[in-house]
């Protein structure tokens, strides 16, 4: 009698039925979500355009409203300053003014700063959306990344501009020049906060629009042109005293977090992913508006 027991009991934990084993492999409704959310799709306009203005908004209401710490961003500019001496890169004076006394490049270094950072991202994500729509957002979502990492930087490690700097004669090249060149300058300064200096978008988004050209496309004077872009941009934000090198070195460090979030999400590098979505239907988003129309 007890054998028996034994054997039933061995026989029913060590058999299981088909009807188990198929919940058992089969995935569950927030994975199977999560697995058709990754799927690259094709965007909806309306619906990008709609992401990329909220998020710029939210992205300017909350570095605007980082705490300007004056006193410990002017020290942790010291800082800094200090280390680049220490290393034999700190050169941003020296090219602060060299570039200063030739009128013509620096207000048009001036007029680079302020507009190519926007222009260029946008021109590059409307780019990916019109030719290359299943790298879309993957590519965005490298973005959204860097970005929103560089948030915490400004928060935790407020940061004065070389301009900014107390006794180091580095020179506001907007000011002098009378330009619109900086949003943290003139009487646009109250607008944005000037110690969020760390790490430099310029740079993240500037290296993001490179990497992305040149791993998209095949024209190789289009792929040239995307690695000066990043380089053209380095020498522009030092040269107005708007950044250390080190701020640059802290947006690369953003820029790779964001490709490691979107490679993590999408299992793939934006550019390696095929070039069209496959048709896999309406946006997980659309079902549960649906589901819920239909409740209601």
């Amino acid at each position: 009698m007890g054998e028996s027991s034994v054997k039933t009991l061995e026989t029913r934990t060590a058999v299981s039925s088909p009807t188990e084993v198929e919940a058992e492999t089969r995935p569950g409704p927030d994975r199977a979500l999560i697995a058709r959310l990754r799927l690259p799709r094709r965007p909806s306009i309306w619906f990008e355009i709609l992401l990329i203005a909220i998020s710029y908004w939210t992205y300017s209401l909350i570095r605007n409203a980082v705490p300007e710490q004056k006193a410990v961003a002017l020290a942790n500019a010291d800082w800094i300053w200090g280390v680049e001496r220490s290393l034999g890169i700190a050169v941003e004076q020296s090219v602060n003014h060299a570039v200063n006394s030739v009128t013509w490049l620096i207000v048009g270094m001036n007029y680079y700063y302020a507009t190519l950072h926007f222009v260029v991202t946008i021109g590059v994500l409307v780019w990916i959306y019109r030719f290359h729509p299943g790298r879309y957002a993957a590519t965005r979502m490298v973005l959204f990344a860097t970005t929103g990492v560089a948030l915490v930087g400004y928060y935790f490690y407020p940061l004065a501009p070389p301009r900014l700097m107390n006794g180091q004669n580095f020179i506001d090249t907007v000011l002098v020049h009378h330009t619109w060149g900086s949003m943290a300058s003139g009487n646009l300064k109250h607008m944005s906060n000037q110690y969020a200096a760390m790490p430099s978008m310029h740079i993240g988004w500037s290296l993001w629009c490179g990497l992305t050209i040149f791993a998209v496309a095949t024209a190789p004077w289009a792929r040239i042109l995307g690695l000066l872009y990043p380089t053209a941009t380095l020498v522009v934000i030092v040269a107005t005293a708007n950044h250390f090198w080190l701020d640059a070195v802290g947006g690369m460090i953003c820029l790779a977090f964001g490709y490691t979030v979107s490679r993590t999400w999408y299992g793939s590098l934006p550019h390696r992913l095929p070039r069209h979505p496959l048709p896999v239907g309406p946006h997980p988003a659309s079902d549960l508006l649906n589901r819920f129309r239909t409740r209601a």
